[in-house]
This record gives C-alpha cells, sequence and structure tokens, in this order.
C-alpha cells in the first residue's frame, strides 16, 4: 500500500514538473519570435523583451534540472550545467534596466543559445527517461496484484489442507453419538494412569491431534514395524471436544500387539493456564492464528515429568521401521535431533525468522541449517537443563505481534528455542514430501523408517497422490464400521 502511494506520489511530480516544462516551452517559443523584432521598439520595449526572454529561459532550464534530478536520466555535469546557465540567465534578468540593457543583451543572446542547445539535447532523454519511469510503475503495480494473488493462493491451499473434511467431520460426530448413547460401555481413564504410561524405561510418542483415524494410522503403523510392541507407549493430547470421539475409537478399535495409548487433552494439565503460558494468554485474547494444540509440543517436560525421552510424531506419518532405534540415538548435550533440511541455500533460518528484527539478527544466523517436525527425538532432561520452555515463553512474549515469524506456523519458534541444540537425524529416518512432491524415489520410502506426508495432498484427502496413498491406507482399520457410513474413498 505504502509503495503504490509513493509510485502515485512521483507520477504525480513527474506530471507537474513535465506541464512545466511544456509551458516553459511554450514561452520559449514565443520569446523567442518576439526577439526578432526587439530592435524596432523602443528602449523600454527592448528592455521587456530581452528581460523575458532571459527569465522564461532561465524557467526552462530550472524545470529541466529538476527533472533531471527526479528521473537521473543526465550525468551531474549535465546537471550542474542546466543550474548555473538558469541562475546566470536569473542574474542577469535581474541586472537588467534601460541603461544596462545595450550592455548586457550580448551577453543575454549568449546564454539563451547555451540554454536552448542543453534543452534540446536533453528532451529525447527525458522523453525516453518518462517512458521508462511508467514502465517501471506499470510492472511494479503487476508485481503488487502477483504478489496478493499469491498471498490469496496459498491461503486457499491452507484452508482446502486444514479444513475438516465432511468425511473427518462426520467420523467425529459418529464416534460422539456412539459415546453418548453408550457411556458405560466406554469408560474415562482410570483414577490412577497405568504404570507404563510413567515408565521411563519404555518407548514413549507424543502425537499432538484432533483427527482420529490419523492417529490410529500412527499408533498402527508404530505397533506393527516394532519387534516389541508393548514396550511402545504413545500419549496422544487432542482438543477437549475430540477426546470423547478418540476414547470411542481405541476402545472399540484398541492399538495392536499390545501397544499402548494413553488419551489426555489440555484439561488434563492444570499447569497450562493463561497466567503460566503466552500461547494460552494469546489464544484466550482471540489471536485465531496460533493454534493451540500445535503449540502444545513445547510443554513436553511438564507434560510428562517422569520421562527422559520422548518421540514426537506428527499425525501425518506412517511408520515402517522399528523406531526403538532412536532410543539408541547418541544424543551428546543436544535437546531434539531431527531431520535437517537445508540444501545449498535453501531452507535456511532465514527463510523463517525476520532478520530485520535486531533480536532475531543479533542471536541467530540466517545461514543455520533448518529441521524438520516429523520425527523428532527430545532429550527432555537436556529441555530441562537448558531450560527450553523459558526461552519459548520468552520468544512468544517477542513475537505477539507477529514481527518476528509467522505465528500459523510452528516450526519458526522451535528453530529459535532449540538454535545450537539440534542433533541432524541420519535421514533413513525420515523421508519427507509425500504430501507435495510426486517425484520421490521408490527406494528412499522402502527404505525410510518414516514416510511424512506433510504438505496440502494429505492421504485423507481426494487431492491425495494416488502414487503415495496405498501405504497410508493399509493401515486404516476398515472394520470400524463408521468409516462406511462417512463415506471415506479407501
Amino acid at each position: 500500500m505504502a509503495g503504490g502511494r509513493a509510485s502515485a506520489r512521483r507520477r504525480a511530480v513527474v506530471a507537474a514538473v513535465v506541464t512545466l516544462i511544456l509551458l516553459a516551452s511554450v514561452s520559449f517559443l514565443l520569446s523567442a519570435t518576439a526577439t526578432s523584432s526587439a530592435a524596432a521598439n523602443s528602449p523600454a520595449s527592448r528592455l521587456a523583451v530581452v528581460q523575458r526572454h532571459a527569465e522564461d529561459h532561465a524557467a526552462v532550464l530550472a524545470a529541466y534540472t529538476a527533472h533531471a534530478r527526479h528521473l537521473s536520466a543526465l550525468s551531474a555535469s549535465q546537471t550542474d550545467a542546466f543550474l548555473s546557465i538558469s541562475s546566470r540567465l536569473s542574474a542577469l534578468a535581474s541586472r537588467l534596466s534601460v541603461s544596462t540593457v545595450g550592455a548586457l543583451e550580448k551577453e543575454v543572446k549568449a546564454q539563451v543559445k547555451r540554454a536552448r542547445s542543453l534543452a534540446g539535447g536533453a528532451k529525447e532523454a527525458f522523453d525516453t527517461q518518462s517512458k521508462i519511469q511508467k514502465l517501471s510503475d506499470t510492472v511494479f503495480a503487476v508485481g503488487q496484484q502477483l504478489l496478493r494473488a499469491r498471498r490469496a493462493g496459498v491461503l486457499n491451499a491452507r484452508i482446502a489442507a486444514w479444513s475438516t473434511p465432511k468425511s473427518l467431520h462426520c467420523l467425529a460426530m459418529r464416534l460422539l453419538e456412539a459415546r453418548l448413547a453408550n457411556a458405560s460401555a466406554i469408560p474415562d481413564d482410570p483414577p490412577v494412569p497405568p504404570p507404563q504410561f510413567a515408565d521411563p524405561s519404555l518407548h514413549h510418542y507424543a502425537v499432538f491431534s484432533d483427527n482420529v483415524l490419523a492417529v490410529s494410522v500412527v499408533v498402527a503403523s508404530a505397533a506393527r514395524a516394532a519387534a516389541e510392541p508393548s514396550r511402545h507407549v504413545f500419549h496422544v493430547i487432542t482438543a477437549p471436544m475430540y477426546l470423547p470421539a478418540f476414547r470411542v475409537w481405541f476402545a472399540r478399535r484398541p492399538p495392536p500387539l499390545g501397544a499402548h495409548v494413553q488419551l489426555l487433552s489440555v484439561f488434563d494439565f492444570p499447569f497450562l493456564n493463561a497466567s503460566y503460558s503466552p500461547v494460552l494468554r494469546q489464544v484466550e485474547g482471540g489471536k485465531r492464528d496460533v493454534a493451540l494444540l500445535d503449540y502444545l509440543r513445547f510443554y513436553l517436560p511438564e507434560m510428562f515429568p517422569a520421562l527422559r525421552r520422548v518421540v514426537l510424531l506428527e499425525d501425518d506419518v506412517v511408520v515402517q521401521r522399528d523406531l526403538a532405534g532412536l532410543w539408541r540415538v547418541d544424543m551428546g548435550a543436544a535437546v531434539n535431533a531431527a531431520l535437517h533440511t537445508c540444501f545449498g541455500g535453501f531452507r535456511r533460518y532465514g527463510k523463517y525468522l525476520n532478520f530485520s528484527d535486531p533480536v532475531v539478527r543479533e542471536s541467530l544466523s540466517p545461514r543455520a541449517c533448518a529441521w524438520s517436525y516429523g520425527v523428532n527425538v527430545f532429550d527432555l532432561q537436556a529441555w530441562r537443563r537448558e531450560q527450553c520452555t523459558e526461552q519459548f515463553h520468552r520468544f512468544m512474549e517477542m513475537n505477539e505481534n507477529g514481527t518476528l515469524w509467522d505465528p500459523a506456523s510452528v516450526l519458526p519458534v522451535g528453530l529459535m528455542t532449540f538454535y545450537g541444540k539440534t542433533k541432524p537425524l541420519d535421514k533413513s529416518w525420515h523421508v519427507m514430501g509425500l504430501g507435495y512432491n510426486p517425484h520421490i524415489r521408490p527406494e528412499d520410502i522402502s527404505g525410510a523408517g518414516v514416510i511424512h506426508f506433510n504438505g496440502n495432498m494429505k492421504p485423507w484427502l481426494d487431492v491425495a497422490f494416488n502414487q503415495y496413498k496405498h501405504l497410508w491406507t493399509k493401515h486404516v482399520d476398515t472394520e470400524m464400521e463408521f468409516l462406511t457410513l462417512c463415506n471415506f474413498g479407501l
């Protein structure tokens, strides 16, 4: 908007200057005509003509000087020449009188001749520069239109990808109806959680999602890939309104092979309140682009105080290999182990954060390699030692106005919080792009520990890539009757 106003002001200035030049040029021609008859007039008339001649040419060159400065069309010496002759003519005009006109007329004519020569030589350059300026303004306007169109496209794609499809909404409602119809058959969690949920010797995973079907695939695929499924514990955190649907699903379709699932909502963590968490304050304050469920991952140590290591899984992944190996990854002093995604100049910190802000610029490097969510190993002991949650709070408070990063994405604040504390995870653990890249090599997919459908083409959507969709649908429990009732095209 500011650029458009500036462009409009530039066009107005150019128009005004060009108008001045045209008016001065007309006067220029008229005075030239009048000069031819000056000798036949009285001394007073002769004085008036010569004086007007000098003043008009001074005005023409002054206008050319202003225009030249605006367009940067001429060299500094030429612009100075315009200014010098214009000033000289103005000075001569002020000195003219009946007694001096005879002595100064010759000098006036000489300066006028120089003025005509300079003006004639610059006219063509001015015309060209005016056209260039108009073309530049047009290009700028088209560029602004393109930028707005791209932003609208990104927004529409995000809406299409993240809006709840009718089939998923139907599934959640059917599950909720089943809970209401027979609440006694689907009890809540016992008052005392089973010991496996807090046993640090087991393999613990955290999944934050309100998509019950996607979570069921994550759990089922991980359990089937595990050598000892009973040693794997999945902590599923969802929104309170979806918790009953999750309870019905896992009551009717328990995790396979003895894997454990704990179902939780925000209300199960009393420490999560607006006085403690800036995320809760911003959400309760009406900041709609902060998705609470996404940001809860920054409270893993507080959520699971008895655990030492947790693997964070996104709900759009499929596990193909036993994840027990992630508990053998040497974390060193790192808090986070994740797939590094940079190559060449791409996917580095400069893409995700606003480095014009002094806080970002002074504490981070724009060339630092970014990493991805999807499969993340978190050393909760190191997290507590490094006080990462406190740092996260500080960054969230600094970004309350959304100037450091786009709050709709949870990755940038993760990059800031775990800067210098992230260990690269072997690429065979995590293959990304099945939600946007149709050209992933089959051998990369088959050899991956986890395949990640990140992108807009999620496997539960109609727009999913056909060549990848079967990798996800084969883990869907099609015996759940509600899937047929909700018209899932699996």
